[in-house]
């Protein structure tokens, strides 16, 4: 079916979209690592203290690399960059890794050589963007990504989602669009459907199709692929 275009919407404090709030401490480290010059700490947000808005101060990718290394965000810290906000990952519980578990042996067996498979990943789209999604399938490239793919390389993201699929649909969607990923899949756990969104656009993608449990699906990058959607969702 067809969907009306959504404009992204802002990152909101719920479950899936949480901002990464920071502690004095943290704070003082950053500047003490030159990753900030000047800045305001209300209730754990960074804001530029010039705004009246409060205007959260927002990261590049290099800076989010410079507080992993300085120690601020840590090694096993599931966070990602999306739109400049260090934002929380919902955590993975038994079904969401299920899920991932058998979609990742289903599609390393369908694709074999011709394209990779990348689990729980980033992905770089732009000097703002970093998203983690929980699998990708990439172009086919002989040295097996050394550097980090890019939205030209992404055949198809897929986000499994146990308690962030609002999220998901209103924010990550929106912002793959935007970066003209072909395809996205977003496996909707509680209603035990999965979503494909395709035909990107500036600000949305502009189909959405559901598939229940009793049906299948093919990347359309790789027509002559089928996974039963039964197969990989959890009963």
């Amino acid at each position: 079916m067809a969907t009306a275009t959504v404009t992204a919407t802002a990152i909101s404090d719920t479950a899936g979209g949480q901002r990464r709030q920071f502690t004095a401490a943290e704070w003082g480290a950053m500047v003490k690592a030159g990753i900030l010059a000047y800045g305001e700490l209300p209730h754990g947000v960074l804001a530029a203290p010039d705004d009246e808005q409060q205007f959260r101060r927002r990261f590049t990718v290099d800076e989010y690399y410079a507080l992993a290394k300085a120690g601020i965000l840590a090694a096993d810290e599931r966070v990602e960059l999306l739109d400049g906000e260090i934002v929380t990952m919902a955590a993975i519980g038994n079904r969401h890794a299920f899920c991932v578990r058998w979609l990742m042996k289903a599609l390393v067996i369908a694709l074999s050589d011709r394209a990779v498979l990348d689990t729980q990943n980033p992905v770089r789209l732009d000097i703002r963007n970093q998203p983690q999604p929980d699998l990708m399938i990439l172009r086919w490239q002989d040295d097996g990504y050394r550097d980090l793919p890019g939205p030209a390389d992404v055949l198809l993201v897929i986000e499994v989602a146990d308690t962030s699929a609002g999220f998901d649909r209103r924010y990550k969607a929106p912002l793959y669009a935007r970066h003209g990923i072909p395809e996205m899949w977003l496996f909707d756990l509680n209603r035990r459907q999965v979503e494909i969104h395709d035909e990107p656009s500036p600000g949305a993608y502009s189909r959405t199709r559901v598939v229940g449990m009793d049906g299948s699906l093919t990347p359309a990058a790789l027509p002559d692929i089928a996974i039963a959607v039964a197969d990989v969702l959890p009963q």
